[in-house]
Formats: C-alpha cells, structure tokens, sequence
C-alpha cells in the first residue's frame, strides 16, 4: 500500500481547510495558473472571479467581484482582474472559476489566493 499523507485539515483551524484539488498541491507558479487559464479560455468558458473571507470559505456562496467575463479570450485581462479583486480584498480568498454556458454550470474553480485567517 502506497504511504498516504493525511492533511490536517480541521474545520476549527481556518488557515488548514482544503478548499479545492488544487489546494492539496503546492502554490500554482503564475505560469501554471497562466496554463489553467488558458485551458479555460481554450474550453470557451466565461471566467469569473469570486471572494470570501476565510472564516466563511466553507460556505456555498462567495460574493461575486463585478459580472462574469463573458466572452474574455485575453489572459493578462483576467489576471488583471484577480489581481483587482485581491488588491480591493487582502483578508480574503480569490478564486477563479470556469463558467460552461452549454452545461450550465462550473466547468473548473481554483482557490488563486489565499488569504490568512486571523483571530
């Protein structure tokens, strides 16, 4: 049997919770986070940018930063935008999703930032 690592994800600790896939990774390098985009933008998927606060990241609802990109092809835009949405928001995490208009529904959503949880 392979040695599985547990992660000490505990909801009474808000710095340790795994939000998404992606969080049990290392960070996403910008050119890794540029590819996801990328793939996004590749699918024809509309980005959009959500945030919360740390202490509400297990939540289902995330307010939404401005309108859904509809039709967005240029990545230095939409990372232009994460970079807005972190700079209006530095207590909170960002996350980037992949809206598909023919399922109707998330076709990708990755935690970009992740903001510190303080008491």
């Amino acid at each position: 049997m392979s040695d599985v690592q547990d992660y000490n994800s505990r909801l009474s600790d808000p710095n340790s919770r795994k939000m998404e896939t992606f969080s049990y990774l290392p960070q996403l390098t910008d050119a890794e986070l540029r590819k996801q985009v990328e793939y996004i933008i590749a699918n024809g998927w509309n980005p959009g940018i959500e945030h919360t606060e740390p202490e509400h990241s297990m939540a289902n609802y995330w307010y939404m930063w401005k309108l859904p990109m509809f039709g967005e092809t240029d990545v230095d835009v939409i990372f232009t935008e994460i970079e807005l949405c972190k700079k209006a928001n530095p207590k909170n995490h960002v996350r980037l999703i992949g809206y598909d208009n023919f399922k109707q529904s998330q076709g990708t959503a990755m935690v970009v930032h992740r903001a510190e949880f303080s008491v």
